[in-house]
């Protein structure tokens, strides 16, 4: 598929990367795949639940980008390919594989996408996410305690362990490859129709 159109939509945790990415698809439908870098964190099968919960999930070594990289080159060539799933609950990749159908956007998302040289080359358009650091945490604080069943202690801790540090070194130095910087994520509404009319001119070309 020499017509696919691969977007990069990276940002820090609670960004608003998954509004994004979440509206670009309610808009496009089955025009659009998504790729979600969290899907590549490497599997721990063998390690403790109590070893995996210590883990630097923010650094770029905790991800198989390399996986993720020969995935959209297969999307790109028109095959679809079998992306692991990431249980955030257990810290692990599941049993279960999520079967992605090639289309002619494809969405990547994740904090780390931008770091990545490899992965850089395959995205077409960079876009990073930029949000205020406290509206970050809080949006992470409910996130983590609703969907993925932590603590409220257990969330600082490694926001202040790892993810505070990890943003600093990899994520926000990343800014620099991006195309297009959106602030305030999902709610800047001028930037998102931006985005939009981007994805559906390359639609309407044939």
């Amino acid at each position: 598929m020499s017509d696919v159109m691969v977007i990069g939509i990276a940002g820090g945790t609670g960004s608003g990367k998954s509004t994004i990415t979440r509206r670009l698809k309610e808009c496009f439908g089955d025009d659009v795949a998504i790729l979600y870098h969290d899907n590549y964190y490497k599997a721990h099968h063998d390690m403790p639940f109590e070893e995996r919960e210590k883990l630097n999930y923010d650094h770029p070594d905790s991800l198989d980008t390399y996986l993720l990289v020969k995935a959209l080159q297969e999307l790109r060539n028109g095959h679809a390919i079998d992306c692991p799933v990431y249980d955030f609950s257990i810290h692990d990749r599941s049993e279960q594989k999520l079967r992605i159908e090639p289309a002619r956007v494809i969405l990547v998302e994740g904090i780390l996408i931008l770091q990545d040289p490899a992965l850089r080359k395959q995205l077409d358009i960079k876009i990073f996410v930029d949000t205020d650091a406290d509206v970050r945490i809080l949006r992470r604080v409910v996130r983590d305690m609703k969907e993925r069943g932590r603590s409220l202690d257990g969330i600082v801790n490694q926001y202040l362990a790892t993810v505070k540090p990890m943003h600093e070194l990899y994520v926000e130095p990343s800014k620099k490859h991006a195309d297009v910087i959106i602030p305030v994520g999902g709610y800047n509404q001028v930037a998102l129709d931006m985005v939009i009319e981007r994805v559906r001119a390359h639609l309407a070309h044939i």
